[in-house]
């Protein structure tokens, strides 16, 4: 079996994120790190390798830089790294980066593909069930326990209603949320030995997709504005005294929020 995990590179989120101009996210403002729900994802792709056997790959799509979250999946245990940069992609919203993980993903052969349900830059949660769709492939979204038996992948999911456990034939799409696990610190043996393993560089030529479907010029979707959040003003303390039921009433009424 050979699993494929995605890992994206993001801006720290304990730093302050900032907008250039053309509203894009500026990644060079704060330090860049493996987005942190996608260690969960590779967690998940170590524990099926370490029960079934077969193989995991890291895989990214960004700048040359993003070779330093797959490095960082490396140093927790995968086998192997693969990073798609090209010029051509940078502006690409969700479609386009769908479009070219799931041509990468085709490429590489996979069986299985893990990965977070959501990048802490952009909170979308979509990119996974677009790679699925683009694929072909079945999706199992928002997963907090994955098995797989023989070519059958079943998971658990916690809803608003009850606890769902979903299946589907392989080869599949996994989006694992952060309650799957605890994931593992990489080890000085893991770190050495990250740094012999194979990352290969992959391109928008190599991949078979088009240039013009990429990018801000090939994305479907853009941002049209932006502004900062509002200043928090200051609260408002309602004293125990016979009139704070009422207070608190109107408050609330204000605010329809009842």
């Amino acid at each position: 079996m050979k699993i494929v995990v995605c890992v994206k590179q993001v801006p720290d989120s304990w730093s302050e994120r900032q907008l250039r101009a053309d509203h894009r996210l500026d990644r060079d403002a704060a330090e860049r790190v493996i987005n942190d729900l996608d260690t969960y994802a590779v967690e998940a792709a170590l524990q099926i390798v370490e029960q079934h056997g077969g193989e995991t790959l890291a895989l990214s799509m960004g700048p040359a830089s993003a070779e330093e979250a797959v490095r960082k999946a490396l140093q927790m245990g995968v086998d192997a790294g693969a990073v798609v940069t090209d010029d051509a992609l940078a502006g690409s919203d969700a479609v386009a980066t769908a479009r070219v993980l799931a041509a990468a993903i085709a490429s590489l052969g996979a069986d299985l593909v893990v990965m977070g349900v959501e990048s802490t830059d952009a909170k979308m949660s979509v990119v996974p069930a677009m790679v699925a769709e683009v694929l072909g492939w079945p999706m199992l979204t928002q997963a907090q326990a994955l098995s797989i038996d023989g070519a059958t992948a079943t998971i658990e999911r916690q809803t608003a209603t009850g606890h769902d456990v979903v299946q589907a034939d392989l080869p599949a799409v996994v989006s694992v949320v952060e309650k799957f696990n605890e994931p593992r610190y990489p080890s000085f043996k893991g770190i050495t030995a990250a740094k012999k393993k194979t990352v290969d560089v992959l391109t928008l030529a190599g991949l078979g997709v088009d240039p013009t479907t990429v990018g801000t010029a090939g994305s479907p979707t853009s941002v049209a504005a932006a502004q900062p959040a509002p200043t928090r003003g200051a609260g408002v303390i309602v004293d125990e005294d016979p009139a704070a039921i009422s207070a608190l009433v109107d408050f609330l009424a204000e605010r329809r929020l009842v």
